[in-house]
Parts: C-alpha cells; sequence; structure tokens
C-alpha cells in the first residue's frame, strides 16, 4: 500500500497541482495587497476620502467612529467596505484566470489546426479527409496523384 501511495504522489499531475496551489496562493496574496493598498485607497481618493475599511454598520444601532472602534466595544458589525475590498479581490483574479485560460485555448486551437494541415488531405474525387501519405484513397478507391 505505501508504494502505490508514493508511486501516486510523485505522479507528474499531482506535483503539478502542488506547485499550481502554491503559485495561487502567492498570487492571491499579490491581487489582495494590491486591492487594499492601491485600488481602494485610489477609488475611496476619488469618490472623497472614503476609507473603505471604515465602511460599515453597526448592528446594535450605536455610532462608531472606526470599525476598530466598533469591534473593541464588542458591536456586530456589517462590514461592507472590507465586503467591497475582497469583490475587487475576486474581478481581478477572475480575470486573471480568464486571461490564462484565453491565452490556452488560442494555443489548442492552433495545435489543432497544425495537426489538421500535417495529417489530412482531401481526395480529389470523393472529397473526403485522407491521410496526407495516402497513394489510394480508402473511401473511393481512387489512386492519388
Amino acid at each position: 500500500m505505501w508504494e502505490d501511495f508514493k508511486s501516486f504522489a510523485m505522479k507528474g499531475n499531482i506535483i503539478d497541482l502542488a506547485v499550481a496551489v502554491v503559485i495561487g496562493a502567492a498570487f492571491g496574496k499579490i491581487v489582495t495587497s494590491f486591492v487594499d493598498d492601491i485600488i481602494m485607497p485610489l477609488l475611496g481618493l476619488l469618490i472623497g476620502g472614503v476609507d473603505f475599511t471604515n465602511l460599515f454598520i453597526s448592528l446594535n444601532g450605536v455610532k462608531y467612529p472606526t470599525l476598530a472602534a466598533a469591534q473593541a466595544a464588542g458591536a456586530a458589525t456589517l462590514n461592507y467596505g472590507n465586503f467591497l475590498g475582497f469583490v475587487f479581490d475576486f474581478l481581478i483574479i477572475a480575470f486573471a484566470i480568464f486571461m490564462v485560460i484565453r491565452q490556452a485555448s488560442k494555443l489548442r486551437r492552433k495545435e489543432e489546426i497544425i495537426e489538421e494541415i500535417i495529417y489530412e488531405k482531401e481526395c480529389v474525387f470523393c472529397k473526403t479527409q485522407i491521410p496526407v501519405d495516402a497513394t489510394r484513397c480508402p473511401n473511393c478507391t481512387s489512386e492519388l496523384v
């Protein structure tokens, strides 16, 4: 059983997946920092000096000057400013993944087109697709030049 597990764990796909998870986690931290430290302050400045981290609603009805003050008082809060930051995080990560998948799809389509060009041609008599190196059509049995 140990040998089977070791064989499974050392397959290329598992190692590739582990590397992808680690890189994805690091990318997530970069995007979070980008949103929290660059996007949200700039957006807040454009809106009129709004600090998104202090956009919250206190559920006990008491008005607190900051989110930290509300949390120190033990008040339950709806932190919609933080939520907006996470929405921006998600949108940036989703867009980045979309771009990667889009590029991979373009490369895959180019490979498929190249394979079609290399491996197939059309029989001049019956118009079916046949291997490029065929000397006789397997469908109509015509000799090909």
